[in-house]
């Protein structure tokens, strides 16, 4: 099969040929028609994947998110059958990634069945921003009625951040790069606050003086900007970070720091894909491209700049 792997870390992305996985008890061996692209995808080709995790084996199939038909079935009870249209996140084995033709992957494990109504496409851009979106906002504790900071609302996870906080009527505060004002407001925010334009302290500070409910950074890479981004918060907010340089440490003003550590489930997929379904939750695409123009779209996605999901074609093949 085709996979697109690195050969070390830190290594250059390439298109390779490897077996097709075997399922072991339990598994399945999914026929991928779309995988997605996360920034999460190049950080863990260079090294920088949670230190916890096994030992890699190379070569490493990049990628996490994934859509397509179940293949084969493994040894033992299943909750799938063939054919089934699955979606979900290869967190298994760290070497078994999405950007293949095929992917092992555990029953138990985050996979769920596509609902009717939801395109496959659309489906494999959900797992890992869709995922994020909801948990940090269940983390920052905000109620509807409250207000939602969310520092690069423009990348995959913060669209949905702000699509997911607007619709529980959650006044949200997005602050990204560039003019994305009517973007923002068709997904739901109150105030768009562009980072290259204005100062985001003053402006935040303009539209909420006594302060924000919560805070969503999914951009600070350092304590010190991640601090800084808190400081906008009332006290006894909740402040997350998504980056993994941002250590929340001890922040001013009583906020208090959480460091988000993804935790996917199939039970989240399945609630994520029928809010997808029924035009809850929006899925936001950048581009459409073959698998093997995936190691030029890491490196794109890692200069920055997205405005929605890469995903890469591999039906048909």
């Amino acid at each position: 099969m085709r996979a697109v792997t690195v050969s070390a870390y830190g290594a250059e992305p390439e298109l390779v040929q490897l077996p097709k996985p075997e399922p072991g008890e339990g598994e399945i061996v999914v026929k991928v028609e779309y995988a997605a692209l996360n920034p999460a995808d190049w950080r863990a080709a260079a090294g920088a994947a949670d230190p916890s995790s096994a030992e890699a084996a190379f070569p490493l199939v990049i990628g996490t998110d994934f859509a397509g038909r179940v293949d084969v079935v493994g040894p033992g009870d299943n909750r799938f059958r063939v054919g089934d249209a699955v979606f979900g996140l290869a967190v298994g084995p760290v070497h078994a990634g999405s950007y293949a033709e095929y992917v092992s992957v555990h029953q138990d494990g985050p996979v769920a069945l596509v609902p009717g109504g939801l395109a496959l496409r659309s489906a494999a851009a959900l797992p890992t921003a869709g995922t994020a979106a909801a948990q940090v906002l269940a983390i920052s504790g905000v109620r509807p009625g409250g207000s939602l900071l969310v520092v690069g609302a423009a990348g995959g996870v913060g669209s949905r951040l702000t699509r997911l906080a607007a619709a529980r009527g959650i006044e949200v505060i997005a602050v990204v790069r560039g003019d994305e004002r009517r973007r923002m407001g068709d997904l739901g925010a109150r105030t768009t606050v562009d980072a290259t334009a204005a100062e985001v302290t003053e402006a935040v500070r303009g539209a909420r003086p006594e302060g924000v409910d919560g805070v969503a950074d999914l951009v600070s890479d350092t304590a010190d900007d991640f601090a800084r981004h808190a400081a906008l918060a009332r006290p006894g907010a909740v402040a997350v970070a998504t980056r993994p340089g941002a250590s929340p440490g001890a922040l001013p003003g009583g906020v208090e720091g959480v460091a988000y550590r993804m935790q996917p489930s199939a039970a989240l997929l399945e609630a994520l894909a029928t809010a997808a379904a029924e035009g809850l939750l929006e899925v936001p695409f950048d581009a459409e491209l073959p698998l093997e123009k995936a190691p030029d779209a890491l490196a794109q996605n890692r200069a920055g700049g997205a405005r929605g999901k890469t995903v890469f074609a591999l039906r048909g093949v």
